[in-house]
């Protein structure tokens, strides 16, 4: 069963059950006041009558004549303690059974109701006393019948009126729910086509008002389509890079292999070319290793106190051997600063920017690590004074395998374009940021913002 079908029942049901409540409620409050009516019209007429009842000195009721104005809507009996009929309203002046033979019993008023010849009544049972002494009893009725086909008529147009009612509801929800559920079967086509044609460029059409309901799932319908197709094409060319980057060391190694068994003899030369690309794969499932344990969760860090003054400086000792005669690697101004994080990966964060700097920078450039506290947090500097960034590279440079080949060109030495998406992850994971500032031909500035103590949360 379709949701409009569901929803068009549901609806029709409960402005249904809704008119039946405040029929039934209709129905009710008019009886009573139909009932009251006739029931205060028994009661003055019983008492307009026992006001001209007489009793005699020996107790017994004297034949009376009931007034006109009396009988016209009403019919009434005045019974003897002997069972008898002592008189009766003209109109049933031939009735000699009681208008309710079981109310004559009562030692009390009483209202009830009895049917007579088809005719149903209602009946007011009153005991006529002369003191504490029961002298007869009276009773007066009155013809329910046009009450009755009033009720009747109520209830019959209650019902015509709630059935059509409810006919009228469930049409106009059907054509409503139609137009409304239109862009729910638009979004459904269209992933169908999306599946059948594999293309995640699509996007679901939606002319109505973009903040109800429908509006905001297609909005994230749409974003969700276009993320797909971001991480879609993320990782066809995730694919295409890593087979670009395996095909070249691969190549060597086959060609070196190739070669010494045709030569059938051991080449050291070879065997240095095997052993060098062997390294550079090494390094990439690593780095790829590392990569898929970080998004995956399975890569946890060992927050611990860090002495980051201390770090700088050790890796300032260890890049000084990388950087040799070719480059100068200074200490800018270095303060004395602590946080909480994990101390080797903040240290390979460090050797990779340095790393690159002294790699891409000319010979006889300059290489600039600082540290200091601005404000509630740490800054950590890389800067170099090589031949910079082209601004069109910038936004990329944090992706995996993006390399700006114009302004560095590749070596055997390269990297593989993992080291700053590796870095980044590192750094977000501590609650910092990594920012990067270059300008072609005046060298690049990596940013590092970290948290002190105080502002991290609690590990």
């Amino acid at each position: 069963m379709s949701l409009r079908i569901r929803l068009t029942l549901l609806y029709s049901t409960l402005v249904g059950g809704i008119l039946l409540v405040f029929g039934a409620a209709a129905y009710i409050l008019i009886s009573i006041l139909l009932f009251n009516q006739v029931d205060d019209t028994l009661a003055s007429t019983a008492f307009e009558i026992m006001q001209v009842t007489q009793v005699t000195s020996g107790g017994e009721i004297t034949a009376i004549t009931l007034p006109l104005n009396m009988t016209s809507n009403a019919y009434i009996q005045i019974w003897g303690t002997d069972g008898k009929l002592k008189t009766a309203s003209p109109a049933i002046s031939r009735l000699t059974t009681s208008l309710d033979p079981i109310g004559l019993r009562w030692g009390r008023p009483v209202y009830r109701e009895n049917t007579i010849n088809n005719v149903h009544l209602r009946v007011l049972n009153v005991p006529l006393r002369v003191g504490s002494h029961k002298v007869g009893i009276l009773q007066v009725a009155i013809n329910l019948n046009v009450a009755d086909t009033a009720r009747n008529s109520l209830l019959n147009t209650l019902l015509f009126s709630a059935v059509i009612a409810v006919a009228l509801a469930g049409l106009g929800s059907w054509l409503v729910l139609g137009q409304t559920l239109a862009p729910l079967r638009t979004v459904s086509e269209t992933a169908d086509a999306i599946n059948r044609a594999d293309d995640l460029s699509r996007r679901i059409p939606y002319k109505g008002p973009p903040n109800d309901e429908i509006g905001n799932l297609i909005e994230s319908f749409n974003q969700t389509l276009g993320r797909l197709e971001t991480l879609f094409t993320s990782q066809q060319r995730f694919l295409a890079d890593v087979s670009h980057e395996l095909r070249t060391p691969l190549t060597v190694i086959k060609g070196n292999v190739d070669l010494m068994r045709r030569m059938k003899q051991l080449d050291n030369e070879s065997l240095t070319s095997i052993d060098q690309e062997a390294g550079r794969l090494t390094r990439l499932v690593g780095g790829l290793l590392l990569l898929a344990q970080a998004e995956s969760g399975k890569m946890t860090l060992n927050m611990k106190t860090v002495e980051l003054d201390t770090l700088l400086l050790e890796v300032f000792q260890e890049m000084r051997v990388l950087a040799g005669t070719k480059v100068r690697l200074k200490m800018a101004d270095i303060d004395q600063i602590q946080i909480t994080g994990d101390r080797d990966r903040l240290k390979q964060v460090l050797l990779n920017l340095v790393g690159n700097a002294i790699q891409y920078t000319p010979p006889g450039g300059d290489v600039f690590i600082g540290l200091a506290k601005i404000g509630d947090q740490v800054r950590i500097i890389v800067r170099d004074t090589g031949p910079g960034i082209p601004a069109e590279d910038l936004p990329f440079i944090f992706e995996r395998f993006y390399r700006a080949e114009k302004s560095r060109t590749r070596s055997k030495t390269s990297g593989f374009g993992l080291g700053l998406s590796i870095a980044q992850w590192i750094v977000e994971n501590h609650e910092g940021t990594i920012k990067v500032e270059s300008k072609e031909g005046s060298g690049t500035t990596f940013a590092i913002w970290l948290p002190l103590i105080s502002n991290q949360r609690a590990v």
